[in-house]
């Protein structure tokens, strides 16, 4: 019988037999113990390596959606910064172009102002023009008011002069007859007025009209009525013309009823002896006037010699380079106020934009201090 070993420590009997296979089991137990440890450390340090990589692809993927999200952002945020860069660039040109219509409107506001200054003189020449016409219409019909009094006095004179006189109708005729011609000769003194012979077939009076240069200008046929009216006076008169180869005819008549002033009737001047001087210098003065037209025709080639004479002349063309220097003068100095004012301009419009760049940059260095709170100026706004 083998003898039993107390353990110390759990005060249990055994045989040495079992001692030694306790202390076999007890090591075999440590060895699995041990084992199992650097088993369950190998498994933990390959769950760490497939953890970290597991860690690192989410990692990278995290990252690579977060650069993608990013560059998404960027490019977007480029895409609104290009199109507040064309925002600014279409308002620059907006303004620019309201500038410009500015002063535009500027300069039509001063054109229709001096246009409709213009105007309201002319309306005021017009009515101080109309008021001197109407003012002269009524100074006009006072005087024919006057000159129909004074004729019908006249008439009523000369009426009551033939009932008082108590010659003959041939008497009568005779004092008109010598009263044209002194009145002729009075008037026109330098003019040849000779009286046509009793008993000589043809008018009274034949006037023959000489210039101050002495020249025959034309001849007026006179003849005097005192009578009641009658028509075949003016074809005896036409013919009487015809044999006086005169240029005009003057039928006068004391009757009344044709004219009270003068007409112009199948060719033969009719007027009554109130008439007389007027007409007669009007008459004087066309004859006068038909003559020398008639002798400016007559020279018109020699006249034509002359101008061309002159157009090809050395004066002709010194007179027009004079005009042209002249022109060429003023072209050049309205070219050189245009490139002035141009200057100027552009000038202006730099020191204009220069304002307006600092003005932007000072509301924009407001709008990051004070934030919302900072009125809102619509000129200084992107459009929605």
């Amino acid at each position: 019988m083998s003898a039993k070993i107390t353990c110390p420590h759990c005060h249990q009997s055994f045989e040495p037999s079992q001692a030694f296979k306790h202390e076999l089991e007890e090591t075999l137990l440590k060895e699995n113990e041990v084992k199992h440890q650097q088993e369950i450390e190998r498994l933990l340090k390959q769950q760490a390596i497939k953890q970290q990589q597991i860690e690192a692809n989410t990692l990278q993927k995290v990252t690579a959606e977060f650069e993608a999200k990013n560059s998404k952002e960027l490019k977007d945020k480029q895409e609104q910064i290009v199109q507040l860069t064309k925002r600014a660039e279409v308002a620059e040109a907006e303004e620019l172009k309201i500038r410009k219509q500015k002063r535009e409107l500027e300069e039509a506001k001063r054109t229709f102002e001096l246009d409709k200054q213009r105007q309201l003189d002319e309306e005021r020449s017009k009515i101080r023009e109309e008021a001197e016409k109407q003012f002269s219409e009524i100074h006009n019909l006072k005087d024919k008011e006057k000159d129909k009094k004074i004729t019908d006095l006249m008439k009523s004179l000369e009426e009551a002069k033939r009932k008082a006189e108590q010659g003959s109708q041939q008497t009568q005729g005779e004092v008109l007859e010598l009263e044209i011609e002194q009145l002729l000769k009075q008037t026109f003194p330098t003019d040849h007025i000779d009286e046509v012979k009793k008993g000589q077939r043809g008018a009274d009076i034949i006037q023959t009209i000489i210039d101050k240069r002495g020249k025959n200008c034309g001849t007026v046929l006179w003849e005097s009525k005192n009578a009641v009216w009658s028509n075949s006076w003016i074809p005896k008169l036409k013919e009487d013309q015809r044999q006086a180869k005169a240029h005009l005819a003057v039928l006068v008549s004391t009757d009344q009823k044709e004219t009270d002033s003068f007409i112009y009737k199948d060719g033969i001047w009719i007027t009554t002896r109130a008439m007389i001087a007027p007409l007669a210098t009007a008459l004087r003065y066309n004859l006068i006037k038909v003559f020398y037209e008639r002798q400016s025709n007559t020279g018109k080639n020699e006249k034509m010699e002359v101008l061309y004479t002159y157009i090809t002349s050395l004066e002709f063309k010194h007179r027009i380079e004079a005009i042209m220097e002249s022109f060429t003068t003023m072209q050049q100095e309205l070219e050189r106020e245009k490139r002035w004012f141009q200057t100027k301009w552009s000038r202006q419009e730099k020191q204009l934009r220069h304002i307006i760049d600092h003005t932007h940059g000072m509301w924009g260095d407001l709008q990051g201090v004070v934030g919302q709170s900072l009125p809102e100026v619509k000129t200084l706004e992107l459009d929605a």
